[in-house]
């Protein structure tokens, strides 16, 4: 890591220079102390420019900082868990609200901290890590001037903070932030390679006009599984999005297999099509957007979403839906 010039920091007003890159920074800290110094001295900083604060942090750390900063206006708290445990809603949700924040051309800066702790497998903190390292990609021309993720390292482990540093260009230290090399770029960016389907799994090839048998063969597996009713409706309505992308998309069929593991029900679909666009199903279509709307559906209807696609491999999309214990 090499200290940034403070030449770098970006002007308190927009408009008296061109608008810096997205500033990203990671904010590891120990205790409620640390946590409120090194926030309370971002929002401070914010303030003093002019700008707009969003807030999403747990509600123990929320209740600390409301404390200390009262009734200030110009910070906004908003609940993630309204958002449900997927992290591919995050990215849509935090566009929304800075896009809220900042009116005319008013610069926000987020805090977001994420539940690490909370989550419930190990392909969940997977896509937490990529939902941090897709940030980048989603503000770089954004109204937004920057992000600060703080991150409790209590536990003190290095493999995890070491992790979590390769999705930010930055790292906050004693109120300032520093470049990190172990940043990693797109070109860089190395997706978890899934595991294998749990045995026994069920397996059906699929192509045109068989989207009926897909849904069957998923309401028949997700009802042995124990999936509730509920569940599987909105189940349905995703695994209809996917398979009819496979064979819109994906050289006109595609690969299902079904398979039960750690209280999840998972639904896999393979095909040959390659999905370019990293940002795919992350935020929300437009009105006037043709296609593009069945993986931002999956993302809202399912409880985790794991997309893998490259030119010589194709694509393999997970839904995860949780079973009730």
């Amino acid at each position: 890591m090499t200290t940034v010039p403070p030449a770098n920091i970006p002007p308190a007003n927009p408009s008296d220079a061109a608008r810096p890159p997205f500033r990203h920074e990671l904010y590891p800290y120990r205790g409620d102390g640390q946590f409120l110094s090194g926030t309370l001295g971002y929002i401070h900083e914010a303030l003093e420019g002019g700008e707009a604060v969003v807030v999403a942090v747990p509600s123990d750390k929320a209740s600390l900082l409301r404390r200390e900063l009262g009734d200030e206006s110009a910070v906004t708290f908003v609940d993630t868990t309204t958002l449900g445990p997927n992290p591919g809603r995050l990215v849509g949700a935090w566009v929304a609200w800075m896009k809220e924040r900042g009116e005319g051309d008013r610069p926000v800066r987020g805090i977001g901290e994420t539940a690490w702790r909370e989550a419930r497998s190990a392909a969940h903190l997977s896509e937490l890590r990529y939902h941090e390292w897709l940030l980048n990609r989603a503000f770089a021309h954004s109204s937004a001037w920057s992000m600060l993720c703080p991150y409790d390292d209590a536990d003190d482990d290095r493999s995890a903070l070491e992790s979590l540093s390769r999705c930010h260009p930055l790292i906050r230290q004693d109120g300032h932030f520093v470049r990190n090399e172990g940043y990693l770029t797109a070109e860089e960016y190395p997706f978890e390679v899934l595991n294998p389907p749990c045995d026994p799994f069920q397996e059906l090839s699929f192509t045109h006009g068989d989207l009926a048998a897909v849904r069957a063969k998923v309401s028949r597996c997700a009802s042995d599984a124990g999936v509730t009713e509920e569940q599987q409706r909105k189940l349905a309505v995703a695994v209809t999005e996917i398979a009819t992308n496979s064979i819109r998309h994906g050289g006109g069929r595609g690969t299902l297999r079904t398979w039960t593991q750690d209280a999840t029900f998972l639904c896999e679909f393979r095909d040959a099509g390659y999905i370019p666009d990293v940002m795919a199903g992350r935020t929300r279509p437009t009105v006037d957007q043709v296609g593009g709307r069945g993986l931002w559906l999956a993302q809202q209807l399912c409880d985790l979403v794991e997309i893998r696609s490259t030119r010589d491999q194709g694509t393999t999309i997970r839904l995860h839906v949780d079973v009730p214990h």
